[in-house]
C-alpha cells in the first residue's frame, strides 16, 4: 500500500494562489494514478483533477479548469496542485488520493489510499 500525506494548504486572499503538494511514502509511487479531492463544511466530497501515472494525461473538473494545474513528480514520489486565482469557493478541505489499480476515475470511491487532507481558506 501507499502512504499519502498533503501540505502547502493555508489561508490567502481571493486572487491568490497556493500550491499543494501531496508525498506518497511505500510502494512505488509510479504504479498509481492520482487524483486531488475537495470537501467543503457540510458539502460531499468533489473531485477536482486527475493524472495518469506517467503524468503526460490529466483531466480537470469544470469548476477549475484553466484556473488549476495537477501534475506529478515520480522521482519525487510527489502529486501536485496549483491553484491559480483562487475564489472563496474553493475553501475546502484538499485529499490527495490514489488509486491502486492504476486507472483514472472522477469517482472518490474508485481510490484506495487518502492523505489526511489540508486546509486550504481563501477570503474575500
Amino acid at each position: 500500500q501507499v502512504q499519502l500525506a498533503e501540505s502547502g494548504g493555508g489561508l490567502v486572499q481571493a486572487g491568490g494562489s497556493l500550491r499543494l503538494s501531496c508525498a506518497a511514502s511505500g510502494r512505488t509511487f509510479s504504479n498509481y494514478a492520482m487524483a486531488w479531492f475537495r470537501q467543503a463544511s457540510g458539502k460531499e466530497r468533489e473531485f477536482m483533477a486527475h493524472i495518469t501515472k506517467s503524468g503526460r494525461t490529466t483531466f480537470y473538473a469544470d469548476s477549475v479548469k484553466g484556473r488549476f494545474t495537477i501534475s506529478r513528480d515520480n522521482a519525487k514520489n510527489t502529486v501536485y496542485l496549483q491553484m491559480n486565482s483562487l475564489k472563496p469557493e474553493d475553501t475546502a478541505v484538499y485529499y490527495c488520493a490514489a488509486n491502486g489499480l492504476g486507472y483514472n476515475s472522477g469517482r472518490s470511491n474508485e481510490y484506495d489510499y487518502w492523505g489526511q487532507g489540508t486546509q486550504v481558506t481563501v477570503s474575500s
